[in-house]
C-alpha cells in the first residue's frame, strides 16, 4: 500500500505517480490523477486514512458538535408532515414519524374544500431504505385516475434511478421494473402508457425518453425521443392540465420542447418549436392555450428580451403574441397560469416579486413582502379553475411557510408554518440586507443574519456563504440548523455574487465563461465590506461553498489566503480543466456554456488561470475541511481528494487542512434527515473550534 497511513495527528499522504496533460502546448502535471480509480483498493484505502485523520484532528470538537446535533435535532417536531397538496380528487403529503429518517408518501380523498377520506401511505420511504446505506425518491407522478403511481427510486446516490409502480388500489407493486431512469414521469391519459427518461449509465446524461405500457415486458419499451447532442439534456413532464406531455431537451442557452397529446400516447411527439441557438422557452397549456416563458424579443430577435416575457399562443407553429412584456429592471423567473388570473414570479432589486395579473397579462397588484430580505416563490399549484395561488415564504429568521393567497380578496391564509421546538423567537434575530461595492463599482447585494444582541463592534465571527453560478439565486431562507451557529456568537451571510442571478439575467451573464473571476472578486469584495462595516473580526472571517460554490471557496484562498480563518468546501468543483475536457465525466459537455470548453485555445487558457487545483501556490492556506461523497455524480469524489492533497504538499503553512468522505452519498450528502443534520454539526462545532480558539 503507498498510502502512508495517518498517525493522531498526521495527514495521510497518498503516492504522487507520474501523469501528464499536455493540451495546447501546456503540460500540466497531475501526480494524483490515479485517484480516479474508484475501484482501486488503495484509493479506498486512502479516503479512509483521511476520514480516519479528520476524526483525530476533530476529536476536541466532539462533545460540541454532539450538543450541536441534539439541539439541531431537538428543534425539529418529528413526526412533521408537509402542507396537502389538492390534485385530481386527493389531497397529497409527506410525513415523517417520529425518529425515523425517510418521509412516508400520503393522500387522502377529498373535495378541493376538505380531505374527507382515510390516510393511504403510497410509500414508507423507512421501509424501502432498509439495506441500503442511501435512500431517495428523485420523481413521482400519479394516474388521472389515481390508481397507479410511478416513483423514481436512487440507493446508491449516484442519480440513477429504478422507475418502480404501485398499484394503489391493491397496494402491490407492479412486476414492472425501468432501469436506468432518470426523475422524468409522465402518464398518458389512458393510464397505461408511462414516459420516462433514461440515462446514459457512463456519462448519467439523460438522452432517451421511453414509453412503456403496463404489463409488458420493459426490454420492449419503445425509445421516442432520443438526444444526440451530447450537450442537451432531456425530460418529461405533463402540462397543467394533463392534456398534453412536453419533453424538453435543455443545453446552458438553448431549449427545444416537443408536444404530444395526452390522450395519443402511440402517436409522434412534434416540435413545439425547433431548437435555435440561444432562444430558451418553457410552456404549459391553458383552456386558452399556450403559455410561452421565452427570451425572443417582440420582434422575435433570439435574446432579445434577456429578462424573459410570457406570449400566448394557440398551437404549436402558429404565431405568438406578447402577453408579458420584457422588463430590464425585473426578470421573469416563473409562473402559473389558472384560469381567470395569472400569476408571474419576477425578480426585482435582487428579491422575489410574486404579480397577480388578469388574462390579458396586464397588472392588476403585486404581493407585498415587507423584510428586507427574504426567500418567497410559487409552490405546487396543481388546479387550474381556482383564485388562489399557493407560495412559499420564509425569512432567515422566520420559519418557512406555505401560505394560500386569495388573488380577489387579497387575503392570505397560512396552511402551514414550520414550527421550530424549544426556546425559539424570532425576535431574537436581526435580517439585514447590506451592499458591498466591487472593483469595477458593481453593488453587490448581502443577506445577513445575527442575534439581536450580538455587537457590530468588529469582534464576532462571521460565516460569509456564496455560490454565484449557473443562474442559481440563492435564497435568504430559514434553516434551523443555523440558529445554532448564530447562537453562539456568529454572524451568518450570503453573498449574493455574479454568476447567480440575483439582479436579472445580466447577473448571471456577468459571472460565467470569460468573466467568472467576478464571482470570485464579489465574493471578497463581500467579505471585505463586512469587516469594514464591523459585522465580523478580521480575524475570525470563514467561507462556505458547495460544488460550483467550491469552485468559489477554491478561487477565493488561492485569491486571498490571508483573509480567511477557515473555509467550508463542500463537493467542491475544482479541477475545472481536467474534468472539463472529459467528456466521459458527467455533466461536461452540457456544460460548455458555462465555464468555456477548454478545446478552444482561448476558453483553455481563462480557464486554467482560475482553476483551483491549477493555482495552487507556495502561500500559507488557511484552515480547510473539505467534504465529498464517493458516489458523487456531479462533481467526482477525486477532485476534492487531488486538491487537498496538492494543498498540503504545497501550502507554507501549518493550518490543518482535512478531507471528509462519505462512503455511502453523493453530491448531496447523506439521505437521511438526521444524518444530514450529523454532517451540518461536525462542520459547524469545527467553525466554533477555530472561532473560539485560544490565539
Amino acid at each position: 500500500m503507498t498510502v502512508r497511513a495517518a498517525a493522531a495527528q498526521t495527514p495521510p499522504r497518498p503516492a504522487p505517480k507520474p501523469h501528464v496533460h499536455t493540451e495546447h502546448g501546456v503540460s500540466r502535471p497531475d501526480p494524483y490523477y490515479w485517484l480516479r480509480e474508484r475501484d482501486n483498493p488503495e484509493v479506498i484505502a486512502y479516503l479512509n486514512a483521511e476520514n480516519a485523520f479528520a476524526e483525530a484532528v476533530t476529536a476536541p470538537n466532539r462533545a460540541t458538535e454532539d450538543a450541536l446535533y441534539d439541539e439541531i435535532v431537538g428543534r425539529i417536531v418529528q413526526d412533521d408532515a408537509s402542507a396537502p397538496t389538492y390534485d385530481r380528487g386527493f389531497w397529497t403529503y409527506t410525513r415523517y414519524e417520529a425518529g425515523k429518517d425517510y418521509p412516508l408518501f400520503c393522500r387522502r380523498a377529498g373535495s378541493p374544500e376538505a380531505m374527507t377520506g382515510p390516510e393511504q401511505v403510497l410509500l414508507d420511504g423507512n421501509a424501502r431504505a432498509e439495506g441500503h446505506p442511501y435512500y431517495a425518491v428523485g420523481g413521482m407522478d400519479v394516474t388521472d385516475d389515481g390508481r397507479f403511481v410511478a416513483f423514481a427510486e436512487d440507493t446508491v446516490g449516484r442519480r440513477i434511478y429504478t422507475v418502480r409502480i404501485l398499484d394503489a388500489e391493491t397496494m402491490t407493486w407492479l412486476p414492472d421494473v425501468l432501469s436506468p431512469a432518470s426523475t422524468g414521469l409522465a402518464w398518458a391519459a389512458d393510464g397505461a402508457t408511462l414516459f420516462f427518461a433514461r440515462q446514459d449509465v457512463e456519462t448519467l446524461r439523460t438522452y432517451q425518453i421511453v414509453r412503456h405500457r403496463l404489463g409488458t415486458d420493459p426490454s420492449d419499451d419503445a425509445v421516442v425521443y432520443q438526444e444526440d447532442d451530447e450537450e442537451f439534456y432531456v425530460d418529461v413532464a405533463t402540462t397543467k392540465d394533463r392534456r398534453f406531455v412536453v419533453v424538453s431537451s435543455d443545453q446552458t442557452l438553448t431549449t427545444e420542447a416537443l408536444v404530444l397529446p395526452a390522450d395519443d400516447p402511440g402517436g409522434a411527439f412534434v416540435p413545439f418549436r425547433p431548437r435555435e441557438r440561444g432562444h430558451e422557452y418553457q410552456i404549459d397549456h391553458t383552456d386558452d392555450g399556450w403559455i410561452v416563458r421565452s427570451n425572443l424579443g417582440a420582434d422575435g430577435a433570439i435574446g432579445g428580451a434577456p429578462n424573459f416575457q410570457l406570449f400566448r399562443t394557440d398551437a404549436p407553429g402558429l404565431p405568438w403574441t406578447v402577453l408579458v412584456p420584457h422588463r430590464a429592471e425585473a426578470l421573469v423567473e416563473g409562473f402559473e397560469a389558472f384560469k381567470d388570473v395569472l400569476v408571474t414570479q419576477e425578480r426585482e432589486g435582487g428579491l422575489t416579486r410574486l404579480r397577480v395579473r388578469r388574462p390579458d397579462g396586464t397588472l392588476d397588484h403585486n404581493v407585498a413582502f415587507d423584510a428586507p430580505a427574504y426567500a418567497a416563490g410559487l409552490a405546487s399549484n396543481p388546479g387550474y379553475d381556482t383564485p388562489t395561488v399557493r407560495f412559499t415564504y420564509a425569512t432567515m429568521a422566520d420559519p418557512a411557510a406555505v401560505v394560500d393567497y386569495d388573488t380577489r380578496t387579497r387575503q392570505r391564509t397560512v396552511v402551514k408554518q414550520d414550527r421550530v421546538l424549544g426556546d425559539f423567537d424570532p425576535a431574537r434575530y436581526a435580517v439585514e440586507r447590506l451592499w458591498a461595492t466591487a472593483a469595477d463599482g458593481t453593488r453587490i447585494p448581502i443577506s445577513l443574519l445575527r442575534r439581536a444582541d450580538t455587537p457590530v463592534d468588529g469582534s464576532a465571527p462571521l460565516l460569509l456563504y456564496g455560490y454565484g453560478s449557473y443562474g442559481y439565486a440563492l435564497p435568504a431562507g430559514f434553516s434551523v440548523a443555523r440558529l445554532s451557529l448564530v447562537d453562539r456568537g456568529f454572524v451568518y451571510a450570503i453573498a449574493h455574487i455574479r454568476g447567480g442571478e440575483e439582479m436579472g439575467r445580466g447577473w448571471y451573464e456577468d459571472g460565467k465563461l470569460m468573466r467568472k473571476r467576478n464571482t470570485f472578486t464579489d465574493f471578497v469584495a463581500a467579505a471585505e465590506h463586512l469587516i469594514s462595516q464591523r459585522y465580523a473580526a478580521p480575524q475570525r472571517l470563514y467561507a462556505q461553498g458547495g460544488s460550483a460554490g467550491g469552485l468559489l471557496m477554491g478561487a477565493v484562498v488561492n485569491l486571498r489566503p490571508e483573509l480567511w480563518d477557515g473555509v467550508v468546501a463542500d463537493v467542491p468543483f475544482v479541477d475545472v480543466v481536467t474534468t472539463m475536457l472529459d467528456a466521459s465525466i458527467p455533466l461536461t459537455t452540457f456544460e460548455y456554456d458555462e465555464w468555456g470548453n477548454p478545446n478552444e485555445k482561448a476558453a483553455f487558457d481563462y480557464m486554467l488561470s482560475y482553476s483551483p487545483y491549477d493555482n495552487v501556490r507556495p502561500v500559507p492556506y488557511p484552515a480547510m475541511l473539505v467534504t465529498t461523497g464517493l458516489h458523487d455524480s456531479q462533481v467526482q469524489y477525486w477532485e476534492p481528494a487531488k486538491w487537498v492533497a496538492r494543498l498540503r504538499e504545497v501550502t507554507t503553512g501549518s493550518e490543518p487542512i482535512l478531507l471528509k468522505t462519505n462512503m455511502d452519498a453523493g453530491h448531496g450528502g447523506a439521505s437521511g434527515r438526521f444524518q444530514r443534520f450529523r454532517e451540518i454539526a461536525f462542520a459547524y462545532a469545527w467553525l466554533l473550534g477555530r472561532a473560539n480558539r485560544t490565539r
